[in-house]
């Protein structure tokens, strides 16, 4: 492991390859040896021409875990965000990440417009008047764990329908039971709590944002529904979406980020 201590956490994280950077943050509940075996983003075909920076937010994988929920908050996650690339001697860099490493790279981008020079955003979540309903589910998953431990948190989650790329995919399954399986059930309960203080940020304020952005979403999937990513276009002057209702169209994802990243290293961004 390589960590790093950064306001009041450890962060655990990988730093590869050279050029621009590219800094990536992974979703809820998750971690990068996650993301690995889901490979929503293929990082063994990852080809652009950059420095990509993967970690575990906090009280994620491998990072340290805080108990107050307000620290899983997005902006005080893009806090942690900006304070690791401070320590590692990282300056301008393109944000990206899925769900809740959307909504960091979101923060980031309007905490620090002046680094923030992309944005790559996958698998927005539910957001501003919709965020309420799905901040509930989070609380109610936190407390079973607490209550009833992670099989059971396993088996509701595994009765969920899946987003239409997935579904009839059982593989995923099983990827995500051994990954919940190796969580710690406190800290897995307590991110999950912490989610509930967590929105992107206000539409007016994404609209300031003009930085060039690749927006990756999918087809039937409530927690990160289409109508998030599709008004994240419109607010962001420089977006491009690509949604995603078949495995094959998913399965292009890392081709279109690889695509993105060279070309904003072509135009020097």
């Amino acid at each position: 492991m390589v960590r790093v201590s950064v306001r009041d956490v450890e962060l655990d994280y990988d730093l590869a390859g050279a050029g621009s950077s590219f800094v990536w943050g992974h979703g809820l509940s998750g971690n990068r040896a996650a993301e690995d075996e889901f490979g929503v983003l293929d990082w063994s075909r990852f080809a652009a021409p950059c420095q990509l920076l993967r970690y575990d937010a906090r009280g994620h994988g491998t990072s340290g875990f805080t108990e107050e929920p307000s620290t899983y908050a997005w902006d005080e996650l893009a806090r942690d965000q900006l304070a690791l690339l401070d320590a590692l001697g990282i300056g301008d860099y393109i944000a990206g990440g899925a769900s809740m490493g959307c909504g960091t790279a979101l923060h980031a981008a309007l905490l620090a417009p002046d680094r923030v020079k992309g944005l790559v955003l996958v698998l927005p979540p539910t957001a501003w008047e919709t965020r309420q309903e799905r901040v509930a589910i989070w609380d109610q998953v936190a407390s079973m764990i607490e209550g009833s431990g992670i099989e059971t948190f396993i088996t509701a989650m595994g009765a969920m329908p899946k987003p239409d790329p997935i579904a009839g995919r059982p593989e995923w399954d099983a990827m995500f039971a051994a990954n919940a399986r190796r969580a710690d059930p406190a800290h897995l309960a307590g991110a999950l709590r912490g989610a509930g203080t967590a929105d992107l940020p206000a539409r007016e304020a994404i609209a300031t944002i003009t930085v060039p952005t690749l927006i990756l979403a999918w087809t039937g999937d409530p927690g990160h529904p289409e109508s998030t990513a599709e008004q994240l276009k419109s607010l962001l002057p420089h977006a491009e979406l690509s949604v995603a209702s078949t495995w094959d169209e998913f399965r292009t994802w890392t081709d279109r980020l690889n695509r993105f990243l060279t070309a904003q290293a072509q135009s020097g961004t």
